[in-house]
């Protein structure tokens, strides 16, 4: 325990989105004990924007700066399915730019709520497929190109994405870990977080793994099996992950193992978390933990694996953590147990080598 009277010697910082990044990584020892491995995540829910988002968009505004694509007075637009608005939002505010956000219907309300809260423009749209002009990356793309003073984001193809993480996030990964680390196991949205991540340890170490974990409805598994984006069976609540196109930023991935998990997976690994740890994870940082036991089981005793806490779970509520919401699902929060679980992954051979 810290003593209470101890001086913070912490020099005085200038905005909040200096205090993005340098987040903790922290032993989930309940995982941990079950898969006699070293299950370890990166609280990326320390930024101050709450997720790991707030990395992607602290880069890709200090990188428009520099380049001078976004001036003083200028407007940023993006589409997003949440958390990437939120950071932008953050980083706007503490940098001097007005934002507008323009989301999808049918994310959870909390996460409108605090777009709203940090001081964006939030504009909703109908959810509909991406090849639909009114999409929402479309319609976000072309409110910017109609206006001189815009500059439009791009989180899906702008490269400052993955960067952020090929320069910060990988580095405290491997710094934390004095380069012990046997896997990486991360989500996939935009690509950004696998591609940073997996391009830096990888030229750290080739014998790292890199798992992509992908839940049901998503073309991202089936895509590295087939070169095609096909949606695997059934859908998934999980947000912001799971896209159906080949985007710039998961281009420069370097991806050694995927497996694609339902949400029944998810909601069990979230209780138990939460019960054993006193964690309350979002819906796609418990993805990351079924993913992570899931490499854990395969790959065997005695591995260190880094998966991410995207968020918390206060942004899933209305969904993860919303037992009416599962039932819908056809979805119980306590169907069997993580044991149960793990065994299953060991026994499991639907999972894809690259």
């Amino acid at each position: 325990m810290s003593n209470s009277n101890s001086i913070n010697h912490q020099s005085i910082i200038q905005n909040i989105s200096e205090q993005i990044g340098q987040t903790d990584l922290l032993k989930i020892k309940s995982l941990s004990e079950i898969s006699d491995c070293e299950i370890l995540v990166k609280c990326e829910h320390q930024n101050p924007g709450g997720s790991i988002k707030d990395r992607a968009a602290l880069q890709m505004v200090s990188d428009a700066i520099e380049s001078g694509r976004l001036k003083p007075g200028m407007t940023i637009v993006e589409g997003t399915a949440g958390n990437t608005g939120i950071g932008l939002a953050l980083v706007a505010k503490a940098l001097g730019f007005k934002l507008i956000v323009v989301m999808p219907r049918g994310q959870t309300p909390e996460k409108e709520r605090l777009i709203e809260l940090h001081g964006a423009q939030l504009k909703l749209v109908d959810a509909c497929p991406f090849a639909n002009p009114n999409h929402f990356y479309h319609t976000a793309r072309k409110i910017a190109e109609d206006n001189p003073d815009y500059w439009w984001a791009d989180q899906f193809e702008n490269t400052s994405n993955y960067k952020a993480h090929y320069l910060h996030t990988g580095p405290e990964i491997w710094q934390q870990t004095h380069g012990k680390i046997d896997a990486l196991v991360s989500v996939c949205g935009t690509g950004g977080t696998i591609a940073g991540n997996s391009k830096y340890l990888s030229e750290k170490n080739l014998n790292i793994q890199n798992w992509l974990v992908d839940p049901d409805g998503s073309g991202i598994h089936n895509y590295l099996k087939s070169g095609e984006y096909v949606a695997s069976e059934g859908s998934s609540f999980t947000e912001g992950i799971a896209i159906m196109r080949l985007v710039e930023n998961f281009k420069a991935a370097n991806i050694h193992r995927s497996v694609n998990l339902p949400d029944k997976d998810l909601v069990a690994i979230s209780r138990y978390v939460r019960d054993r740890e006193g964690l309350v994870l979002g819906s796609s940082s418990a993805l990351n933990l079924a993913g992570a036991l899931f490499a854990a089981a395969k790959m065997g005793p005695g591995q260190r694996i880094v998966t991410f806490s995207c968020d918390l779970g206060e942004r899933s509520y209305s969904k993860l953590w919303n037992n009416e919401f599962l039932a819908t699902k056809q979805i119980k929060s306590d169907s069997f147990s993580i044991e149960e679980l793990f065994n299953q992954y060991q026994q499991s051979s639907d999972y894809l080598k690259l």
